[in-house]
């Protein structure tokens, strides 16, 4: 959807608000060679009504007037949400610093003695005039880019896997995005009869471009559909990866990753950390960060990445975050460390899986904020 952004389709609108006839007659013929449209209001308790039947981009506001006065008009002007930013040139017939100080501070734009200069006049109508359309039309476009960034954020999340529950996993995760576009992503699936993948990617940045690789990134560990690449062996595909999304003079963008390739049959886990916060294994009574350090994907080509295996037991759990799930800052200034996070998961681990509402209800009330920095990923893996 495109913004036209053309000053010219925006017409320039005065409203003026004054109880003599004869001044409303003066502008009106001051302004009539303009391609300006002209609007009169002589009685002040309809001012406010006819600014908003009309938008206005000025309003030419005399100061002294029967029933309500100037000054408590442009009060009115800037306490409605719909003519808070529409200027206001209050018209007077004196030079009073301690008024016009006033009257600034209530709101208005500027200040004239009437009946002022024609040239002056138009001047100043079609400058503040053409600040309140610019204002309009950026207005206009954050809206639509608003609105654009909220399709595809939807998008994104339309991407993320079903829960699974079988006999060999059951899967659960909580994925909240920030206020903006991120590039966080995960997925899991079948490679063949024996082996499960398990991943989780986290571009730098925010913003389109960060969730555009992040969608790529994603579609490729999917769709399986790199090639020359054995997507049973982590680190073969960490080094695809790290080949196909390599940073140049083009772009800056980078990702860590977490893939893990499950074999059924042997109960072996084999993964790679490619510069992503270590997953949390939970076995029992005790838990066990999987340490496994790399560098990330695109940062270095022909980076030497290598891979960790470990032996899962029956009914342990894995938790694959990115760091939106811990990098915190507290309200007193301090962060929240990757070990009190472990410790709270810990903690609190259910086979329910609330534990993973009750870590982002966690992340809000230490923050002091409703909606988190950055995008909040994690995924649970139960394996049975």
């Amino acid at each position: 959807m495109a913004v036209n952004l053309d000053l010219n389709n925006y017409k320039i609108k005065v409203l003026l608000v004054d109880d003599q006839a004869i001044v409303g007659e003066q502008v009106r013929r001051m302004l009539s060679e303009q391609d300006i449209e002209f609007h009169f209001c002589k009685d002040s308790a309809n001012a406010v009504s006819v600014a908003l039947e009309i938008s206005p981009t000025i309003i030419l506001q005399d100061l002294v007037m029967p029933d309500i006065d100037g000054m408590t008009l442009v009060r009115y002007y800037r306490a409605h949400p719909k003519l808070k930013d529409i200027p206001v040139i209050v018209l007077s017939s004196k030079e009073e610093a301690e008024t016009k100080a006033e009257l600034f501070a209530k709101g208005a734009n500027d200040y004239l003695v009437k009946l002022p200069d024609k040239i002056e006049l138009i001047a100043r109508i079609k400058y503040h005039s053409n600040g309140y359309i610019n204002l309009l039309q950026r207005n206009a476009a954050y809206k639509v880019i608003e609105s654009e960034l909220k399709k595809a954020g939807e998008y994104v999340e339309s991407m993320l896997p079903k829960p699974i529950n079988n006999d060999i996993v059951e899967t659960n995760f909580r994925f909240i995005p920030s206020a903006q576009l991120g590039g966080d992503l995960f997925g899991y699936h079948n490679i063949d009869e024996n082996h499960f993948a398990i991943y989780l990617l986290d571009v730098c940045g925010h913003g389109v471009g960060s969730a555009l690789l992040s969608v790529s990134a994603h579609n490729i560990l999917r769709g399986m559909n790199l090639a020359d690449t054995d997507f049973k062996d982590p680190e073969n595909v960490a080094k695809s990866l790290n080949e196909k999304f390599q940073m140049s003079d083009h772009h800056d963008l980078y990702f860590t990753l977490f893939y893990a390739v499950y074999n059924k049959s042997t109960r072996v886990l084999e993964f790679i950390n490619a510069g992503h916060p270590p997953a949390l294994m939970i076995d029992g009574n005790k838990y066990q960060p999987l340490e496994n350090e790399n560098f990330i994907i695109g940062g270095l080509p022909f980076y030497p990445f290598s891979k960790s295996t470990m032996n899962v037991s029956a009914n342990s759990c894995m938790y694959i975050y990115s760091d939106g799930a811990y990098e915190i800052d507290k309200i007193d200034g301090e962060m929240w460390t990757l070990e009190e996070m472990n410790q709270f998961i810990f903690d609190n681990a259910n086979s329910d899986s609330s534990e993973l509402d009750k870590l982002y209800k966690e992340c809000k009330d230490i923050s002091g904020k409703k909606i988190l920095d950055d995008d909040f990923s994690i995924l649970k893996i139960i394996f049975k």
